[in-house]
């Protein structure tokens, strides 16, 4: 079983795209309208990224017009805590979803991370040099590295936690509406713009 879910960190599960690392996925909800799934997102967002005493999440940009929202992630994500330590790092990221009629095209991108912020020792990495294949999997690329891999399945479990909760809002959206929310799936690929 630990094989099964390790494989899913392994090569090809953190996309480069252009240099940068970028998670990507269209969802197909052929019923809703471009309008719906705006309103529904953008309730969304709200809910989720609204700054706080700790962290500066927000939406940047909205447009119901251009069916475009953007949002500036910042959370932590925890590696190990119990009653002697607490091991994480606070991780920034961008989400640019662009709308239209029966889909919605989402992007996780422009992901860096400020680990053991609170000392002065704190370090800042970006994605691009401290998650991809080719810095934390070994030459074979069936193994990860322990410091980096942390990090590479924490991003990978946070962009899955995103997408499906989007996948879920919107499918909510469809039976609210008495339509069926199967249509709603979300698939892995690359969108270049």
């Amino acid at each position: 079983l630990f094989a099964q879910t390790e494989k899913n960190y392994l090569e090809g599960a953190v996309p480069v795209v252009e240099g940068k690392v970028t998670f990507s996925t269209e969802m197909n909800v052929g019923s809703l309208t471009k309008e719906q799934i705006y309103e529904t997102l953008l309730a969304w967002a709200k809910k989720r990224y609204t700054p706080n005493e700790k962290h500066n999440a927000r939406i940047l940009y909205n447009s119901q017009q251009e069916g475009s929202i953007s949002i500036a992630g910042d959370e932590y994500s925890v590696f190990t805590s119990n009653a002697l330590a607490l091991d994480r790092t606070r991780i920034y990221y961008q989400i640019k979803m662009n709308i239209q009629n029966g889909k919605c095209q989402i992007e996780m991108t422009r992901i860096r991370y400020h680990y053991d912020e609170a000392r002065e020792s704190g370090v800042k990495y970006v994605a691009e040099e401290w998650i991809t294949d080719e810095v934390s999997l070994n030459k074979s690329k069936t193994k990860i590295y322990p410091i980096m891999g942390k990090f590479r399945r924490k991003t990978i479990d946070l962009k899955d936690e995103i997408f499906k909760d989007i996948q879920a809002v919107l499918g909510n959206k469809m039976i609210d509406l008495g339509m069926t929310a199967a249509p709603v799936k979300p698939e892995n690929q690359v969108i270049v713009s």
